[in-house]
């Protein structure tokens, strides 16, 4: 089956060998009525965009984690407290603070020996 026309569904799919499409013409009809492929493309965020977002979504994603973001809606808290509701091993623990932490969502500040943590401003709008 050939086709006269160039349509994006008629493309080979990166990593196969032809993508089977029933009715190209309409899925290069839907792009055109919003204004075309660079329109579209234009839509999507730059990668250093999407890679901040993959990781706060990340950060979001567990409902542990979402368990510490809500410990620390109303103030900051050492290791020790976050623990005691949590209830994991430590080394568990950390690796959530961390994912947190990567997610820009909470961060950590040193009082002698304990870190205490709280949510940043972005952590505080996902909770809200």
């Amino acid at each position: 089956m050939t086709s006269s026309k160039i349509s994006c569904c008629n493309l080979p799919k990166l990593g196969s060998r032809k993508r089977a499409a029933t009715k190209p013409d309409e899925g290069l009809e839907a792009i055109e009525r919003l204004g075309g492929i660079e329109v579209l493309s234009r839509k999507i965020p730059d990668k250093k965009d999407l890679v901040e977002k993959s990781r706060k979504y990340h950060a979001l994603s567990d409902p542990l984690r979402l368990t510490i973001l809500y410990l620390l809606k109303d103030q900051p808290l050492c290791v020790c407290v976050i623990n005691r509701f949590i209830q994991i091993a430590d080394s568990k623990l950390s690796y959530h603070l961390a994912v947190l932490k990567e997610g820009g969502l909470i961060e950590g500040e040193y009082h002698g020996n304990w870190i205490y943590y709280s949510l940043t401003d972005i952590g505080r709008e996902y909770i809200l």
